[in-house]
């Protein structure tokens, strides 16, 4: 058996193996091409990220999709290269916003360098991955930046907050499906497009990136609450000191409060208060949640967007990707276990 990409997928067929590794290795070969400029330290900052490594889960999804016609057509690999690019820009931009002061186990480019730098790094990033996307044609063109309005539309639309007319997690689920599930949509898409796949296979795989892309980020929810940190990367509950509203606290205040239970009123205390300056309410919060209802219903939420997924993969052929896709979609409800 042999791993090939991120989340431990694994890849049991000799010639997909062979495919898969051999297109991501000339994905990352074109990547470290692609942010060289006659400016040294351009050619530094744009480099940071790549070399800092990263699971490169959308051009992997390119590489598969690739699959269902031709894996060694022309635009595969620039295709699998604008996604990433455009995925590596946004990080950039978020480190700044979130004033992150790591990325990927390696210090932030702003803060080795400073905001600007970072924001100029990533402007940068997108002029290159405007230029590698323009020799794809104009289809590619089109569905891109339609792509990257979504994805901008969902970084507003968190930056903003739901309005109080809003459904607070109708509102979050919109937000990850453009930050998110709009690029991994499109990495699927051109995969198969590039390769020449028939046009209802296109669209399913398009639809399968959309629903994997939710469940993969919907999965980091329950882990920061649920994992020791191993698995997530991050230490637990980071999402919780720091007041972000993702899936299962979104849950909980959805739920009417039970006056009978003194954990549950005693968590819903706990979380209307500024849980970043005190290590001690933030234990006992992830502690309580850890054993609310509420957590589990976000793991029954984030497997029924695996399961949309999986239910996506019964109409295309059967063949080795169609496996590994399918992979990926259990590969969810191990994470969230």
């Amino acid at each position: 058996m042999t791993v090939v990409g991120p989340f431990g997928l694994s890849v049991q067929d000799r010639d997909l193996t062979r495919d898969v590794q051999a297109g991501m290795d000339a994905v990352e070969a074109a990547l470290i091409e692609a942010v060289k400029s006659d400016v040294p330290f351009i050619t530094v900052t744009a480099s940071h990220l790549i070399e800092a490594g990263g699971k490169r889960f959308r051009p992997l999804l390119v590489m598969l999709s690739a699959q269902f016609g031709d894996p060694n057509a022309p635009g595969i690999v620039p295709a699998a290269v604008v996604v990433e690019l455009t995925h590596l820009a946004t990080l950039y931009h978020d480190d700044v916003m979130d004033e992150a002061p790591v990325r990927r186990g390696a210090p932030s480019a702003n803060s080795r360098w400073d905001n600007s730098v970072a924001i100029l790094t990533g402007d940068f990033l997108f002029s290159r991955a405007s230029q590698v996307l323009s020799e794809l044609g104009p289809d590619a063109v089109r569905i891109q930046s339609d792509a990257f309005e979504r994805l901008v539309t969902g970084q507003i639309l968190e930056t903003a907050g739901p309005r109080p007319e809003d459904d607070p997690l109708r509102h979050y689920l919109d937000v990850l499906a453009g930050k998110t599930g709009s690029l991994i949509a499109v990495s699927c898409r051109f995969g198969a497009m590039m390769a020449g796949a028939e046009p209802e296979v296109v669209d399913l795989l398009t639809q399968y990136g959309e629903r994997i892309g939710t469940a993969f980020q919907l999965a980091d929810d329950v882990l920061d609450i649920a994992s020791d940190g191993h698995e997530s990367g991050k230490t637990p509950g980071t999402d919780l000191r720091e007041g972000v509203p993702t899936l299962p606290v979104l849950l909980l205040r959805q739920m009417p409060a039970d006056p009978a239970d003194p954990e549950d009123t005693r968590l819903r205390e706990l979380l209307d208060t500024d849980l970043a300056a005190d290590d001690e309410a933030h234990a006992e919060a992830l502690r309580l949640l850890r054993r609310h209802p509420a957590l589990e219903r976000a793991r029954r939420e984030t497997l029924r967007y695996a399961e949309e997924a999986a239910a996506l993969l019964t109409a295309l052929p059967d063949c080795p990707a169609k496996t590994a896709l399918q992979e990926l979609c259990d590969s969810v409800a191990i994470r969230t276990m």
